[in-house]
Order: structure tokens, then C-alpha cells, then sequence
């Protein structure tokens, strides 16, 4: 594995799972001048995993660009990004408190998709890859929602929920990577880092 990377990524479990695989990092973050949230819009008709898939590699390619307008010294840049979706619609961070319920109502006695993908960049050399699991959530009373939501949790998770916070109680059956629900697959993320060192 490289000796130092970049992260381009806000999420502080992201740079914790990294620092879990022992890999030195600096936040890599987006200037007010950038429009970070603009790459997330969702395109006509295009499936979660092409979504996901296509956010993660304008994250990344914004990321490069980044890094050279600042003159940082070269060295992999890593982003990575996840999408919740209930068959073929894709849930992302909630807008407000109402929006939260609807996606935790959708959810609650379900099984839905958690994909997140991970792209490392460096010079002109980009590698993608995903990781896919599945979450299958009990049943949560109207009650219950309007509690985890007050909680404020659910706010700029996709899907409005966190694997790794209160919405734990509520996760009946997880099928796949752990830490790819939380953001940050540690199994394919290690395989990536390990084709640039």
C-alpha cells in the first residue's frame, strides 16, 4: 500500500476506516468556489449503480484537478461515494425532517441495496471499483421514525439513516461489507491501494 494518499471525501468514518487500514492521509476537501453537491444530481432513468458509479469518478476527477491547482505534492487521491436505493430508485440525503420519514417509511420492513463505489486516481492512471451489500430493516413504528428522525441522525446520510449510529436497533440482517455501508469498503478499498504501491 502507498505511504500517504489523499481523501477527497468530507465523511469522518471515511477517514477513520483508513486510518484502521494503517494508511497516512490528508483531507483533500472542496473549496467554496466548487460546487461539490452539483455532481450528485441524479440523471434521467440511470440505475443506482451508474449513478454511483459515474458521482464517484466526477469526485475523483474534480479531486485531481484539486490537488494540481494547489500544487500539492503527487500522491493517490482516493474518493468514494454511497447510494441507498429501494429497487430502482436511488434515496439520497434527505432535504429536511419530512423527506427523512419518507425514506425510513419506505425502508422499514425491507431489504434494500447499499452501494458504495471507490475510485483512486493518480496521474492519469483511475481505477473504480464497488462494493455492494445488502440491509434489511424490521419494522419501525410511525413512532419510531419520528424519534430516529428528531435525533437529527438521519440528516446528510443517503437513505436518512446510519448503520453505524442509533438506526443499528433497527437492522434486522446485513449481507455483505459492513464498512461499505458505513462509506468505505475496507476489503476493496485495500485491493485498490495495493495497485498503486
Amino acid at each position: 500500500m502507498p505511504d500517504f494518499i489523499y481523501l477527497a471525501s468530507q465523511s469522518p468514518r471515511r477517514s477513520q476506516l483508513l486510518t484502521q487500514l494503517g494508511v497516512r492521509h490528508q483531507l483533500l476537501l472542496a473549496d467554496a468556489q466548487e460546487d461539490a453537491e452539483a455532481l450528485e444530481s441524479v440523471l434521467g432513468n440511470e440505475s443506482p449503480k451508474a449513478y454511483v458509479q459515474r458521482v464517484t469518478m466526477l469526485k475523483l476527477g474534480a479531486a485531481l484537478e484539486r490537488r494540481i491547482k494547489r500544487d500539492l505534492p503527487a500522491a493517490p487521491v482516493l474518493c468514494a461515494d454511497t447510494t441507498v436505493a429501494l429497487g430502482r430508485e436511488i434515496l439520497g440525503k434527505p432535504v429536511d425532517a419530512d423527506d427523512a420519514v419518507r425514506m425510513l417509511t419506505a425502508l422499514s420492513g425491507k431489504t434494500h441495496r447499499v452501494m458504495t463505489a471507490v475510485a483512486l486516481g493518480l496521474g492519469a492512471k483511475k481505477i473504480l471499483t464497488l462494493s455492494e451489500s445488502l440491509v434489511t430493516f424490521a419494522e419501525m413504528s410511525h413512532a419510531e421514525i419520528l424519534a430516529y428522525v428528531a435525533s437529527g441522525e438521519p440528516m446528510g446520510k443517503a437513505g436518512a439513516y446510519a448503520v453505524q449510529g442509533a438506526a443499528a436497533a433497527y437492522i434486522a440482517r446485513i449481507s455483505g461489507s459492513y464498512t461499505g455501508i458505513v462509506g468505505l469498503p475496507l476489503f476493496e478499498t485495500a485491493r485498490l491501494l495495493k495497485t498503486v504501491s
